[in-house]
């Protein structure tokens, strides 16, 4: 079955073609009001192959949805109707989900959602000590998101380490723009770092990662700034760049390097934050087995793993310098006799969502 992966996020559209894991076509476009989008996939749709079936990552699936679903109508209206958690996420998905069925009428098309690895995390991960109202009402929660790479990831770096994926321990480090980790047992998520919003848990490029509530409610108080102004900083205006002055942790390291006070102090930020979340995630496992690191920076920052592993010796972590240096692509970088074993692993959620395309439409 070849699938036609669609990942439209709020300032690009990736599409690939997939025959297996196979990657045979595919093109990255802007994102675009809906008649600019469909011009430019109707593009890229020229130079593939007619796909089988479409695949379309959407970020929030709520409490509505566990796993892969077919979209029809409803589920439309269902996606729609999530707008609130994801603004901006969801209105891409959406885009996307239009244009390619104005321009693939009758191929079927299967939704796949971030959060949906994390539907039944654990209810002491996924509880916030709130009022009840608030979780009753409010669908208030712990959600997660990146599940599509987590649960990739995860089941990638057991088998690089030739571990068995359905008893591994496996911490999976998502490090991009956007960045969380995930503790995965046998499979399934029992807790990560992100929770009701992608803004909770570790440092980012331009997202704080978790600060405390209060400091919030006490800015709304006392500064005459707005809850939106707030939230835009956030999200926006910190992580890395308020640290560093840039959110590409490639410039970051390489003012570190040249020696910059404020690019060492992003880093040893950014690393305590990280290692205390891996140290966590290993806590919800009971232990580690694997450690996995993916994304951009995950993949393509190997200071940053030996960072990470530095301050994770107690843990039985220990890479090999040269096997992280060297490591292009997947890759084991444990070194010899590293009680648990550490993974590069090249982020596939193209892979994971035609994978799970064809679970739905073929059972």
């Amino acid at each position: 079955m070849r699938v036609l992966v669609v990942n439209a996020g709020s300032s690009s559209v990736k599409v690939r073609l997939l025959d297996g894991d196979t990657v045979t076509g595919g093109a990255d476009l802007p994102a675009a009001a809906d008649e600019f989008a469909v011009a430019g996939l109707r593009q890229a749709l020229a130079r593939l192959d007619a796909p089988d079936a479409v695949g379309h990552r959407i970020v929030h699936g709520g409490r509505e949805f566990r796993g892969p679903v077919r979209i029809d109508d409803k589920v439309r209206a269902d996606i729609a109707g999530l707008r609130d958690l994801a603004p901006l996420h969801q209105d891409a998905g959406l885009a996307g989900i239009r244009a390619v069925t104005e321009l693939l009428p009758g191929i079927p098309a299967v939704a796949c959602f971030d959060t949906a690895f994390h539907a039944d995390l654990p209810a002491a991960a996924a509880t916030y000590p709130v009022p009840a109202e608030w979780r009753e009402r409010y669908a208030v929660r712990r959600y997660g998101f990146h599940g599509l790479s987590h649960r990739y990831a995860a089941r990638r770096a057991a088998e690089l380490a030739d571990r068995d994926p359905a008893t591994a321990r496996v911490v999976s480090c998502h490090l991009g723009s956007g960045a969380s980790l995930c503790a995965v047992a046998g499979g399934r998520s029992v807790d990560t770092t992100m929770g009701f919003t992608p803004l909770e848990g570790i440092v980012m490029s331009t997202r704080s990662g978790t600060v405390d509530p209060g400091l919030v409610t006490w800015l709304a108080a006392n500064t005459g700034l707005a809850v939106d102004e707030i939230g835009r900083d956030l999200e926006q205006r910190s992580g890395l760049l308020a640290l560093a002055g840039t959110a590409d942790m490639r410039e970051v390291l390489a003012a570190r390097e040249a020696g910059s006070r404020s690019a060492r102090r992003a880093l040893d930020v950014y690393q305590h934050r990280l290692r205390a979340g891996i140290a966590a995630m290993a806590a919800a496992l009971g232990g580690l087995d694997v450690l996995a690191f993916t994304g951009g920076i995950g993949e393509h920052a190997p200071a940053v793993r030996a960072d990470a592993a530095a301050g994770l010796a107690f843990l039985g972590v220990e890479i090999d310098p040269v096997r992280n240096d060297a490591a292009d692509g997947d890759a084991d970088v444990s070194a010899a006799g590293s009680a648990v074993r550490t993974a590069v692993v090249t982020a596939r959620e193209d892979a994971e969502i035609a994978a799970q395309v064809r679970t739905v439409l073929t059972g």
